[in-house]
């Protein structure tokens, strides 16, 4: 259904690809910090030239002030529809305003933006932080938990940990796991998850027995931490980053929730270009009505489903093409079979 959109919308409306008009996307993206947002970067242009469209973008380096005039600048640009990364939930709403004005369609993409202007596109956040505590908790099923959060700013770090929290709950009130420090990590850098690691392994004098961490990145800062006392725990991150899958094989990462941003980004072009067309948010083929958001507006979205990899399923990845055999199997353990 999300291998093109916009070829299923111009069947829904009786034209081929081809009868659509050059349209100009304008990507805001938050930033470049995430290995992966450079991978949906590339899937986003590829979809947009395969269809004879035309990509513009901006890098708003974590600003959300420095967003709103990308923003700007985009639709003076000539954008026919807009693809926005946001930076703060809170603080896109004149973006928002300014595209309505213009009559130029949103994707939210990614991170929710919580106004029913734009249409949200995402992987299923709160499954995701599902997957990231059953595949934990599968292995070390009780003992000291750790969870390492993104930013408090961004809407995908709650629903990270309501999924996370879902699964645990029943082990909490039983008494076989206790959650013995959570911290949200400003940015979702790895160096500031590091030092919320250090920092619950001061307190609890280095007895932690697993860390559920909402990214990759900060599962990095998070074991880089673990090793210095000399720990290696379970631990959980999310986005397929390579050097992750590599620390899945190595076993000094448990999973990795891979979210194909090939698929994400191609389904946002796609969508972006039907919408600038004139199809209706609700009109686009897969859109589902969702409230979920801390607001409770509603809103046309299209969640992907994500797939959690770890030592046994690496072949996935490596057969996907999303990594290297050699990438993902330095240092592997012997008891990785897509290593063997």
């Amino acid at each position: 259904m999300h291998k093109s959109i916009l070829a299923a919308v111009a069947l829904t409306v009786g034209l081929s690809t081809s009868a659509f008009a050059e349209m100009t996307v304008g990507v805001s993206w938050s930033n470049f910090q995430e290995e992966r947002w450079k991978t949906d970067e590339g899937a986003i242009k590829a979809e947009l030239a395969a269809t004879g469209n035309k990509y513009i973008s901006a890098d708003a380096q974590n600003s959300a002030a420095k967003q709103l005039t990308d923003i700007e600048a985009l639709i003076a640009q000539g954008a026919d529809a807009l693809i926005i990364l946001s930076v703060d939930k809170d603080a896109i709403g004149p973006a928002l305003d300014k595209a309505a004005a213009e009559g130029i369609p949103v994707v939210g993409y990614d991170r929710l933006i919580e106004d029913p202007r734009a249409f949200y596109l995402t992987f299923d956040n709160k499954g995701v932080g599902s997957i990231i505590a059953q595949e934990v908790s599968k292995v070390q099923p009780e003992g000291n938990f750790a969870i390492i959060k993104g930013d408090k700013g961004d809407p995908n770090a709650a629903f990270l940990l309501s999924g996370m929290m879902e699964v645990l709950q029943p082990s909490i009130d039983s008494g076989k796991i206790k959650i013995v420090g959570e911290s949200f990590t400003d940015g979702w850098k790895p160096d500031n998850a590091q030092k919320n690691m250090e920092q619950i392994l001061t307190a609890n004098n280095n007895n932690v027995d697993a860390v559920l961490s909402e990214n990759d990145g900060m599962a990095g800062g998070a074991i880089a931490a673990l090793q210095a006392q000399g720990l290696n725990v379970p631990v959980g991150g999310q986005d397929g980053d390579l050097a992750a899958l590599n620390r899945v094989a190595r076993g000094t990462q448990t999973v990795s929730v891979w979210k194909d941003s090939r698929e994400l980004g191609k389904a946002a072009a796609d969508i972006a270009i039907a919408m600038a067309d004139g199809t209706a948010m609700d009109q686009v083929p897969g859109a589902e009505k969702w409230s979920g958001g801390e607001k409770g507006v509603e809103m046309n979205a299209i969640f992907l489903a994500p797939t959690p990899i770890t030592k046994d399923n690496l072949n996935l990845v490596i057969d996907a093409g999303h990594i290297s055999k050699d990438q993902a199997c330095e240092g592997a353990m012997a008891d990785v079979a897509a290593c063997q």
